[in-house]
């Protein structure tokens, strides 16, 4: 039985007024986002042949839209809303943040982190670079590298802070192992760059590593 040939009820669209959109499974909201099917399939046919393909919704979050466009009955369209609705889910998130004391609202930072990064199959390492209360002036993803690493180059990082007139800055990396211990590169980094970044005034005030439960801060382990 397709979504079309469901009960009223039953369908997602309907369902989601009814019972609410977190009593949908994966598939019902992806179908939502996808609006109709092809070939024969439905919506909520192509949200499970999706879910199935990626092994589940974290795959289907963490793969690239230009593949996910490729699938057969997907294309631009389909693909460009599920990239919207991932980033609108970054940006609720990063709302929670922006504009105050990121020391003061650090669960809300590594919750921002998490959803960004835990999900990316190659390790990025990103800069939250601060004003002198700890507001976030901005977040850039500067290095980007394979499954084991990435290369990052400590005169980009103080080139950045100059140029937006930095106080502080957050490091922040993933770890696409899922696992968020500190190796004992993430060490040398840290204090490669803060020795740096000392050069100008400007303070490394934690490196945070983002696994796929949790977020390791150097500072809180004496690692800084």
């Amino acid at each position: 039985m397709t979504a079309t040939t469901l009960p009223a009820l039953e369908q997602p669209r309907e369902k989601i007024f009814d019972v609410g959109a977190k009593n949908l499974s994966d598939a019902e909201l992806l179908s939502l986002l996808l609006r109709n099917g092809g070939n024969g399939k439905s919506a909520l046919d192509l949200a499970r042949d999706l879910l199935c393909r990626f092994d589940g919704l974290a795959g289907v979050l963490s793969t690239d839209l230009r593949h996910i466009a490729k699938m057969p009955n997907i294309g631009p369209a389909k693909s460009a809303a599920l990239a919207a609705m991932r980033e609108l889910g970054h940006r609720q998130l990063y709302a929670k943040v922006q504009n105050r004391d990121v020391l003061s609202s650090s669960q809300a930072t590594r919750e921002y982190l998490r959803a960004r990064f835990r999900y990316c199959k190659s390790e990025i390492f990103s800069c939250i670079f601060l004003t002198n209360q700890h507001h976030i002036l901005r977040l850039d993803e500067l290095f980007q590298g394979t499954i084991d690493g990435a290369a990052v180059y400590p005169r980009e990082v103080v080139e950045r802070c100059i140029t937006y007139n930095a106080a502080a800055v957050i490091l922040a990396h993933n770890h696409p192992s899922g696992i968020a211990e500190p190796s004992q590169a993430d060490i040398a980094i840290t204090r490669k760059l803060r020795v740096a970044l000392e050069t100008i005034d400007v303070r490394v005030l934690d490196h945070l590593i983002v696994g796929s439960s949790q977020v390791v801060s150097l500072a809180e382990r004496g690692l800084m």
